[in-house]
């Protein structure tokens, strides 16, 4: 499958889980792949120079406006102008479940700078040279807990909820443009963040997986098809959407 070929598209928190995931698909499917986190990407990049695609990999900070920019900027340089952005910079394998009424002030600042304003940086930053093109595709990835209202992650369920909200405010301010704005909504995945995550225990893990129609544990390769669709001109008459991607846990 090459439906992206010529195609360039930019992967924030690509390091590791679900973005090293997703830069890697979409670099099989054809496409030239910029990746940004403020991790180490030295893995993702080899992987994907390895299945044969340009590769731009630099340190990005989502919260940072001119961290950004400056990105965008030399990402276009080297690949291109910016045709997908996918939005996966998050924290939340970092996070506990705890009662909100024991969450820091900071942590909620840090978590809404970086789940939501990151979203918005980002975006900002790509659309100019997509409206100058007549299209492109933004990928927002949200969370099922954020339909779920699932209890002890106020700050993350919150920050999702923003991002659903955006993707839906986003796509009628750039429809006129031929811009698509979709949103996934993934249930609890074992990426490698959240296999060993003390929150997580295999109490948690069974009641989440009871939940749904499709009784197993998610994993990232469950999340990618639904990623690839948003990033091909199969969707190109979808915008504003959030596709609950969690074996049925959330029905709409």
């Amino acid at each position: 499958m090459e439906a992206l070929m010529g195609r360039v598209a930019l992967v924030t928190g690509a390091a590791q889980g679900l973005g090293a995931r997703f830069a890697t698909a979409l670099a099989v499917a054809g496409a030239k792949v910029a990746i940004g986190d403020i991790d180490d990407l030295t893995e993702t990049s080899r992987t994907i120079k390895g299945a044969g695609r340009d590769c731009f990999a630099s340190h990005l900070d989502v919260t940072d406006p001119t961290s950004v920019r400056d990105f965008v900027q030399r990402a276009a340089a080297a690949l291109g102008d910016i045709d997908i952005l996918v939005n996966n910079a998050a924290i939340s394998g970092a996070l506990r479940l705890e009662p909100f009424t024991e969450i820091s002030t900071e942590l909620w600042d840090r978590v809404m700078a970086v789940n939501v304003r990151g979203s918005f940086e980002c975006a900002k930053a790509v659309v100019p040279a997509m409206k100058a093109r007549s299209r492109g595709k933004i990928i927002n990835i949200a969370s099922g807990t954020a339909l779920k209202g699932s209890p002890g992650l106020l700050h993350y369920v919150a920050s999702k909820g923003a991002v659903i909200s955006m993707t839906r405010a986003m796509a009628r301010e750039l429809g006129d443009y031929g811009i698509n704005v979709n949103c996934i909504a993934p249930g609890l995945t074992l990426s490698e963040n959240m296999i060993d995550h003390p929150s997580y225990t295999p109490e948690v893990v069974a009641k989440n997986i009871d939940s749904r129609a499709l009784k197993r544990e998610a994993v990232p390769d469950d999340i990618v098809g639904t990623l690839l669709f948003l990033a091909s001109p199969a969707s190109d008459f979808i915008t504003g959407q959030t596709l609950s991607v969690d074996g049925g846990s959330v029905m709409n």
